[in-house]
């Protein structure tokens, strides 16, 4: 008598572990009956390793951590990882609501060694779907496998951006023909290789490329080199942190974002970079302070280059620098300003993963091919069947990528697998409204043409 296992289906997968999965994980790992997996390529959690500097810190409270949002008796919390690791009080002596950089990776890694859903070392190679589940074909540290899913969260997080006028530079650094490129990804680990040039250039207007400047602005005497910092922006812009402002990340604000039109939701994208890309003000003040108390003894070799875009670079073998090609975009006038080498703080971009391509005809898409994103983070052509992580910017706004809004996505997006709240989901935090007031009628006969009479008067 033979017998037949039922393969294991699991409610949903979630690829990629970032800060967003990796909350989504440590919410569902306590709920009865939901059966999810987390598959991640890499060895271990790890965020952003090139830009561990050590005085970094995040630029949101500690609040902000994968789960006290949603749930703040998880034992997931960064409260409890600091209790768990004998740093409460130390914390709390600080003073300072922000945690490090370094530290909040390390919460990060605390939490996900615990959780049984998450796999690291395993690649996801293929999707493909019949009959109501996806079928991941995966590269595991026991070889290759197939996982089966009836949904999946995509949350393979964002890549380095290089922009177009840099690619021929960076091939050539790359293959080996050229001189030191490199994306600010990749800073820490070659950090001491810049400070062996003669000459530095930083590209970019963001907190990545004002803490780069910041931390070799501290070391320019002991090395000896030049330092430019170039932005295309007007001016070093400080994040935008008023409180009025910060409730635009709110469940509201997305709720308007979301019904607006697509272009003036693109419009709207690339005017609010200051919301959300802007550099810490404290930041941008000890930046001036080292500026000054270095000029005590001298004018410092450096440069602040704004209004600048960079519309080329070369690198010139002979003279052993790159020519990089700046367009003074007020003055509408072009510069080329010569550096030994070159850091590319020019942030982030989504990059779809190959491994959709066996299942594009149930993603959504819009006009422009973009993620069709619904209101409940579902991009699936059949509703709440796939759900995205930091892929919908042009669909919920600046506060995508806001580690402050993901525990109240995660709540949304469990709502839909499970069909109920399992974490409460805010509804209206804001004082503010977004959007005109319902409309109210209109005065009617004598007393709207009296009003009418004044206004003509």
């Amino acid at each position: 008598m033979s017998t037949s296992t039922e393969p294991r289906i699991f409610d949903f997968a979630g690829i990629g572990v970032g800060p967003f999965n990796l909350g989504l994980a440590a919410l569902s790992e306590p709920v009865d009956g939901l059966d999810g997996v987390f598959l991640e390529q890499r060895e271990s959690f790890d965020w952003h390793p090139g830009m561990m500097l050590e005085p970094a810190h995040l630029q949101v409270p500690f609040m902000a951590d994968l789960v006290s949002l949603a749930d703040p008796t998880s034992p997931y919390s960064f409260l409890n990882f600091l209790k768990q690791t004998g740093r409460l009080y130390r914390f709390y002596i600080r003073e300072n609501f922000y945690p490090l950089r370094a530290e909040y990776n390390q919460y990060c890694q605390w939490v996900a060694g615990q959780l049984r859903s998450v796999r690291f070392s395993t690649a996801v190679l293929d999707v493909t779907y019949d009959a109501g589940v996806y079928r991941l074909s995966v590269a595991g540290p026991e070889g290759p496998g197939v996982l089966l899913a009836r949904r999946l969260v995509l949350g393979t997080g964002t890549s380095p951006y290089v922009p177009a006028s840099c690619g021929g530079i960076v091939d050539a650094a790359a293959d080996g023909g050229g001189g030191l490129v490199l994306h600010n990804a990749d800073y820490l680990s070659r950090k001491s290789e810049l400070q062996a040039k003669r000459s530095i250039t930083i590209v970019g207007s963001g907190q990545s490329a004002a803490e780069i400047y910041y931390e070799l602005l501290q070391d320019i005497d002991t090395h000896g080199y030049q330092l430019n910092w170039v932005t295309r922006s007007g001016r070093f812009f400080p994040l935008e942190y008023t409180k009025l402002t910060l409730e635009m990340t709110s469940p509201e604000y997305v709720d308007y974002f979301h019904g607006l039109p697509q272009d003036r939701r693109d419009g709207l994208i690339k005017s609010q970079k200051n919301l959300y890309k802007g550099i810490n003000s404290e930041l941008i003040d000890a930046i001036y302070d080292l500026l000054y108390t270095k000029s005590i003894s001298g004018m410092v070799d450096t440069q602040l280059l704004t209004h600048s875009s960079l519309t080329g670079a070369a690198w010139d073998r002979a003279a052993g620098s790159h020519a990089l090609q700046l367009r003074h975009e007020e003055q509408g006038s072009d510069y080329v300003l010569d550096s030994e080498a070159v850091v590319l703080a020019t942030g982030y971009t989504y990059r779809e993963p190959d491994f959709l391509a066996g299942i594009q005809d149930r993603i959504a898409r819009d006009p422009s091919g973009r993620f069709a994103v619904a209101r409940n983070y579902s991009t699936g052509v059949e509703p709440g069947e796939v759900f995205v992580q930091n892929a919908e910017l042009h669909t919920h706004g600046f506060v995508t990528p806001d580690l402050g809004m993901a525990a109240y996505r995660n709540s949304c997006i469990l709502k839909e697998i499970t069909g109920r709240e399992v974490y409460p989901v805010e509804r209206s935090i804001a004082f503010q409204q977004f959007g005109a007031p319902e409309a109210v009628p209109a005065a009617a006969g004598p007393a709207r043409e009296e009003q009418t009479a004044v206004v003509s008067a």
